[in-house]
């Protein structure tokens, strides 16, 4: 799944344990009458993504939904949502931070890189 929206908040990276890290951050998603403002989650090798983006910034997010059971001491069950982003491009310009845009823009004229059709009138 993929979202655009506006970069909000943007979370330092937290060592949760010795073998996991996670980061968080909101983007504003505009596309409706009212502004949703949507929590995502980087984890591990991923935290860094957010590290080239910056507040006001329009992104698109690309994430999985994830859902988990949780067991409270007293026994009741609870469920949670996650939605953790695996890919942050910035939106417009025609560009994104994962690539680079290396083609060479010409401003000539249409009809110089067209070919001009042949003036005989061969079928073939």
């Amino acid at each position: 799944m993929d979202i655009t929206g506006t970069l909000k908040v943007k979370s330092e990276a937290q060592q949760v344990s010795e073998k996991f890290k996670k980061r968080e951050f909101v983007i504003t998603d505009n596309s409706s009458q009212y502004p949703q403002h949507i929590s995502f989650q980087l984890t591990q090798d991923r935290c860094d993504l957010l590290d080239k983006h910056n507040v006001g910034e329009e992104l698109k997010v690309h994430f999985n939904l994830r859902g988990r059971e949780w067991t409270s001491p007293k026994g009741e069950i609870k469920y949670f949502n996650t939605l953790e982003a695996w890919r942050i491009e910035t939106v417009g310009a025609g560009t994104s931070n994962n690539t680079k845009n290396n083609a060479v823009v010409n401003d000539a004229p249409m009809e110089t890189f067209t070919q001009k059709a042949p003036t005989d009138d061969l079928p073939f």
